[in-house]
């Protein structure tokens, strides 16, 4: 079994590279999903309040037999509790779901500027998440640097991680750069393109080149530039080929010509206007 590398936050905290998503799987299908996960290898599971699969993650990661340590597990702060004593209350409840003594990770999962809610307020909140000691990291999701800027002037803690949306069509480098330069880990959320990507001719060309899959190739360039990422699936066979990146690399030229499809093109909102609210 591969050793996933880990990558030190700027707390100490040492986060596996390889995580596995749990992001539109059904919660009839999560424990089932996240056993084939840890069992393949997968030592990092991130999920989310508003994913509606916490408790399925946590039962999958009670019963999996590994010590609780050697699993980091990530949840995000749903959209509908950004006030104060709304974020507190909703971590408990996510820390009653998941059935854990502890969060690896907490993050805010994105900044909605425009709801009425200052997200300066909703990380504070954070801030005293973190001092519980319930949660061994909190960070940040979809924040672009001008709102990272306004928490590093307003707040206490920097952000452990910064997870946005990165693929080869949406390099998002100006983000990536501004986290490296403030010590904060970039994760990558939809890491494929939601699967645009595995039909593009450079990519097909240099997964023929190295015998692999055009998703293998594309995971493997996440990997190379540094961040963290997590895909997704419910099928044993792609869980364990999404896996299998630790014994091939992309040279240079490869990795020029995936980065180089960057167009600036999202799959997901664009932060600075995203303000979608459960009801």
């Amino acid at each position: 079994m591969a050793t996933v590398p880990t990558i030190r936050l700027n707390n100490g905290v040492e986060i596996p590279q390889l995580g596995f998503g749990v992001f539109q799987i059904e919660p009839e299908n999560t424990a089932e999903a996240v056993r084939s996960a840890l069992e393949v290898g997968y030592r990092h599971i991130d999920t989310a309040e508003m994913y509606g699969n916490e408790k399925e993650v946590g039962q999958a990661v009670r019963e999996s037999g590994l010590d609780r340590s050697e699993v980091f597990v990530t949840s995000k702060l749903n959209n509908g509790f950004h006030r104060r004593d709304d974020a507190l209350r909703a971590f408990d409840q996510t820390m009653d779901d998941l059935g854990l003594d502890y969060l690896d990770l907490f993050l805010v999962h994105w900044p909605l500027p425009t709801i009425g809610i200052d997200y300066v307020e909703t990380w504070k909140a954070m801030e005293e998440i973190y001092a519980g000691e319930r949660c061994r990291a909190i960070g940040v999701s979809n924040f672009n640097p001008h709102h990272l800027r306004r928490l590093f002037t307003e707040t206490e803690v920097r952000p452990a991680v910064n997870q946005i949306e990165v693929h080869p069509y949406l390099a998002n480098d100006e983000v990536r750069a501004f986290d490296a330069d403030h010590e904060i880990v970039t994760e990558a959320w939809s890491p494929i393109a939601q699967g645009k990507v595995l039909d593009d001719p450079v990519v097909v060309a240099i997964a023929e080149k190295l015998g692999r899959t055009p998703a293998q190739v594309v995971l493997r360039w996440h990997v190379q530039r540094g961040d963290v990422v997590f895909p997704k699936s419910v099928t044993r066979s792609r869980i364990e080929e999404n896996f299998a990146l630790f014994d091939f690399e992309l040279d240079g030229q490869d990795m020029t010509a995936i980065t180089a499809l960057d167009r600036g093109e999202r799959t997901g909102p664009d932060p600075d206007t995203f303000d979608y609210v459960p009801g």
